[in-house]
């Protein structure tokens, strides 16, 4: 009994050092030495000193052992995202927004089923959105724009229930808007700006009554505008400008008086932009030009 009382008070007591000092488990410092390594870790503006312990690192916050938050936020990543970043499976938040990351998104980070925050904007990742994003199913932002994606919007995003911004402006994707989208009850903001998205506005957008922001300009969207917009009475912005609808039948009918911005082909509708900050919508006007986009 003495010995097993030792063996549960060196646990204890083996556990808890652990924990104080924020170390993490092999895999999980393994990727993140992984990332480093594979973005040009030396060059970041904000280094980390890959022999010093994890909590020294910049950027990467440690709950209970793991690592839940990494965010290296315009820090000059240059690179590709390695496949054991599907190694830090407790991570809440992943934001490497405004930086230098190239290639494809790894197969593997749609292992992380805790993801809060999702932010990979103002990068060069190319390649599709993975299928598998219906696995984030805690998932509360997702924002890739101002990359250069391909292929279609994925179905199952229609499954994350606690969505509330989705962004994936100034890409190259195709397609159709997905009819899933209007399973995102939660959602307040919704970006497609700048795609080459056809076929018309599903009709299920009209269930996003949240919805604070859409914008859906610059595409090849067509046909009416849903009646089912009438639905979005918490909406505030709304641009729809240079897609090739036939008809803004609704929008006549809806109350111009909710609109901080409208903007649309229809210059009947008068085009309505108050003074308010929307940085966000814009941020996603300045795409910039791969020299290397067609190799």
């Amino acid at each position: 009994m003495i010995r097993v009382a030792i063996f549960f008070f060196y646990l204890m007591f083996s556990t808890g050092i652990s924990f104080a000092s924020g170390q993490v488990s092999p895999k999980e410092k393994a990727a993140l030495v992984d990332l480093y390594n594979n973005t040009n870790g030396s060059e970041w503006n904000s280094s980390w000193d890959v022999t010093a312990p994890v909590t020294t690192w910049k950027g990467v916050e440690i709950e209970k052992g793991h690592v839940v938050g990494l965010t290296l936020f315009m820090n000059n990543l240059e690179g590709t995202l390695p496949e054991s970043i599907g190694d830090l499976k407790h991570l809440s938040e992943l934001n490497l927004a405004f930086n230098q990351i190239t290639g494809v998104l790894p197969k593997d980070i749609v292992k992380l089923k805790k993801l809060k925050v999702f932010r990979l904007e103002m990068n060069r990742i190319k390649g599709a959105i993975p299928t598998g994003v219906g696995n984030f199913e805690q998932l509360e932002v997702f924002s890739m724009f101002n990359n250069f994606l391909t292929g279609p919007i994925p179905e199952s995003f229609g499954k994350l229930k606690n969505l509330k911004e989705l962004n994936l402006s100034s890409n190259n994707l195709k397609g159709i808007i997905p009819t899933s989208i209007g399973n995102l009850t939660n959602l307040e903001a919704l970006g497609l700006f700048e795609n080459k998205l056809e076929g018309q506005i599903p009709r299920e957008i009209g269930n996003l009554i949240q919805l604070k922001e859409l914008v859906l300009s610059n595409n090849e969207l067509g046909g009416e505008i849903p009646s089912e917009f009438g639905q979005l009475a918490s909406l505030k912005i709304l641009q729809l400008q240079n897609n090739r609808f036939n008809s803004f039948n609704v929008l006549h009918g809806m109350d111009s008086k909710q609109f901080l911005v409208l903007d649309t082909d229809d210059r009947t509708l008068n085009p309505k932009f108050k003074d308010i900050q929307i940085d966000r919508t814009r941020m996603a006007d300045t795409k910039f030009e791969d020299e290397n986009e067609n190799e």
